[in-house]
């Protein structure tokens, strides 16, 4: 497994009690960082930290990142508790039902979008001001192969993962002659927590789309995330990589 050098960097990590989110948290801290664990879900978030606090700089907060005012009230505790933010990583998403478009919860979709998307800019937004400030910063977003393609019972998460790609384009573009880059992944399915949430034929589809034949393995998301969040990626910018074991069709 390769050593990515985070000494002296400090990450925060949307979703970063579980799943791909923790995967690259334990990556970060093998690597020297810091991080600061944001998560919605306060169970996961303790039984996280426990496991965590004592050995590793880090700290765990409850946060809805569909709330502007709870992620500027998030990201001045990190600042407070690290005195910087280096790296942040935009991993924080909500799933919805699989549902035909047409039949699509109206405020099931609003959420998935202010979470996915929306919560995605809110952080960038709070937290790039800092990066400008101390003239680096590094910012993964973790978007989908669904992004992409688009998954047929899925507009939601589709939407607001292609919104994704938009926004890392965008702020890639505005930050580029910085040595800030804005990076986005399209994981295809991994078995999460979140993932699982989808119904049985939703996931066989999913599955049945995947040349690879199987599942990501989360430590392979984290380990091109990690990468995209290291001082090595000092040229990328704007960028979209693809963790859909072969599915992507650009």
């Amino acid at each position: 497994m390769n050593h990515y050098d985070f000494k002296d960097r400090v990450a925060v990590i949307t979703g970063g009690a579980q799943g791909i989110g923790l995967a690259v948290a334990e990556r970060m801290l093998a690597g020297g960082g810091a991080v600061g664990l944001w998560d919605c879900d306060r169970s996961v978030l303790d039984a996280t930290l426990a496991r965590l606090e004592g050995k590793h700089p880090v700290q765990g907060l409850v946060v809805d990142i569909s709330d502007m005012k709870t992620v500027e009230t998030a990201t001045q505790a990190t600042l407070e508790r690290f005195g910087r933010i280096d790296v942040l990583v935009n991993n924080a998403a909500i799933v919805g039902p699989n549902t035909k478009t047409w039949e699509y919860p109206p405020q099931a979709f609003s959420d998935v979008v202010q979470v996915g998307l929306t919560g995605t800019f809110y952080c960038c937004r709070a937290i790039v001001p800092h990066m400008l400030a101390q003239q680096y910063g590094r910012i993964v977003n973790v978007s989908s192969i669904a992004g992409k393609e688009g998954n047929p019972n899925a507009v939601a998460y589709s939407a607001a993962k292609a919104g994704v790609i938009a926004l890392t384009k965008s702020l890639g573009k505005e930050l580029a002659g910085l040595d800030i880059a804005v990076n986005a992944v399209t994981p295809a399915f991994a078995k999460t927590a979140l993932s699982m949430q989808q119904s049985k034929e939703h996931i066989q589809y999913i599955l049945s789309k995947i040349p690879r034949g199987r599942m990501l393995e989360v430590s392979e998301a984290a380990s091109m995330i990690c990468w995209l969040a290291t001082a090595e990626n000092s040229f990328t910018t704007g960028a979209v990589f693809d963790l859909s074991g072969g599915r992507a069709t650009y």
